[in-house]
């Protein structure tokens, strides 16, 4: 019992730290190693007799450098991998130029409402190639933002809509998607995608679609809008001239890792190789490409090859650190036998799988709220629930997907998250007038994603 009180209060207390916005890495560290200290002095084993350094005032520390080992031999070497090649496609304009080409069809269409699903869809189907919500918005506010407004769609609208285009994607290359598919024991993370999390998610985007048009055609009504809003030009990327067939470099990955999954499944070829192999063919045509230019040599090249390695300096600080952080917490909660007591009192219960996918969305959701992230929440969540599914006997993939999906949808609602501030500062807007606008559509997703999981699982 005393075991249970002090797993809450410590999970209390890093809830309320990270929803103020204390830096979530170092908050589930030190609430990890807290509890597995007090493990200790419990005379509870934090690590199992073989895998002990022999001092059991050392071994937490073990756990956490296990924990690093552990992930870079999984999931962290492919999120590293991913980060570097997004940084290098944005530092030579590959991303721009994907997205000027996918949005070029949209400026023919001059009625802004049959626009506003349009966008949401090819917005969500970019973030397959560019991940993070805050970049993505960045460069859809200096490319297709004017065409939007020069089909005469309202500022707030389209703003609206930007904000809220990286949720709930379907991708493989997503470094959430690779840690619930580790954690949940699927081999290649090709299939959690096609099987699990496709069929939930992409039913909820067709119908945050339909939602945003009616919300934001409302809005316009409601409200309209009073003279043109100007853009904060400083808060926007400058452009990087690439030609148009750099637009392939960001999605080969995903053409790759689909090809060598459909007719090579028995290959073992991973998102680490097919990542290494796109960046030398983007390296090898920027040579060619600038072979001739005045103002380029080699050692400028091999330092723009260089921005790959600090690309994966970024994954390692900002996801992979953060995994290990949420990891920790896990651990030291199951060293105090909180898992345990939550797995047995599961046991028999009706609907306890339902329950449990209400509660971790419920939780995930209100953190992601007030904090603005979600990958906190779902990397410190996700490590817990298969070992409560399989003591409970329920299936885990109802519960960790919806919560994964709550984590990303949730995020856009909330006035301090990193991309709600990005689109309000560069229409020098009220971040709360652009969550008016993106909360009711993502709302409806959470509510199909929760229906869809709910009776897909049942």
């Amino acid at each position: 019992m005393l075991e249970a009180v002090l797993c809450l209060i410590a999970l209390v207390l890093a809830g309320w730290a990270i929803a103020k916005n204390y830096d979530a890495k170092v908050v589930l560290f030190v609430t990890g190693l807290i509890l597995l200290y007090l493990a200790v002095l419990l005379g509870h084993p934090v690590l199992a007799a073989k895998a002990s350094s022999g001092l059991s005032w050392v071994d937490p520390f073990k756990v956490v450098r296990d924990l690093f080992v552990k992930q870079y031999s999984n999931a962290g070497l492919i999120i590293l991998t991913l980060f570097g090649f997004a940084a290098y496609m944005s530092h030579i304009g590959a991303n721009q130029k994907v997205i000027e080409v996918l949005s070029k069809p949209l400026s023919g269409i001059r009625s802004p409402y049959i626009l506003v699903p349009l966008v949401f869809w090819l917005g969500t189907l970019l973030s397959i190639i560019i991940p993070s919500a805050a970049s993505l918005a960045v460069i859809l506010m200096a490319t297709l933002y004017p065409v939007l407004r020069a089909a005469k769609m309202t500022p707030l609208t389209a703003a609206g809509v930007i904000a809220t285009t990286a949720t709930i994607v379907p991708t493989p290359l997503g470094g959430d998607n690779v840690v619930a598919a580790r954690v949940l024991g699927f081999e290649h993370v090709v299939d959690y995608v096609f099987y699990h999390h496709a069929p939930i998610t992409i039913p909820a985007i067709i119908i945050m679609g339909f939602a945003h048009y009616f919300w934001q055609r409302y809005m316009d009504k409601k409200s309209p809008a009073s003279g043109e809003m100007s853009l904060d030009e400083s808060k926007l990327k400058q452009n990087v001239e690439a030609p148009t067939y750099y637009a392939i470099f960001p999605v080969l990955p995903l053409i790759l890792t689909i090809f060598f999954w459909l007719f090579f499944k028995s290959a073992k070829v991973g998102l680490v190789e097919i990542t290494l192999f796109s960046f030398a063919l983007a390296f090898a045509c920027e040579i060619v490409r600038r072979r001739n230019d005045p103002t380029t040599n080699g050692k400028k090249l091999l330092g723009d090859a260089n921005l790959f390695f600090k690309g994966m300096g970024d994954g390692f600080s900002k996801v992979v650190v953060l995994i290990v952080a949420a990891s920790t917490m896990v651990a030291g909660l199951s060293s105090m036998g909180l898992i345990d007591m939550i797995s047995n009192s599961l046991q028999g219960v009706e609907s306890a799988d339902t329950g449990l996918m209400f509660a971790f969305s419920g939780i995930t959701g209100l953190i992601t709220f007030i904090s603005g992230s979600g990958n906190a929440v779902f990397y410190s969540f996700i490590e817990l629930i298969p070992q409560i599914a399989e003591k409970a006997g329920i299936d885990p993939i109802m519960v960790a997907l919806p919560m994964q999906c709550t984590s990303n949808l949730i995020r856009a609602v909330s006035p301090v998250a990193a991309v709600v501030i990005i689109v309000a500062a560069t229409i020098r807007e009220n971040p709360l007038n652009i969550v008016k606008r993106t909360a009711v559509p993502l709302l409806v997703g959470e509510a199909a994603v929760l229906a869809i999981a709910f009776f897909r699982y049942l």
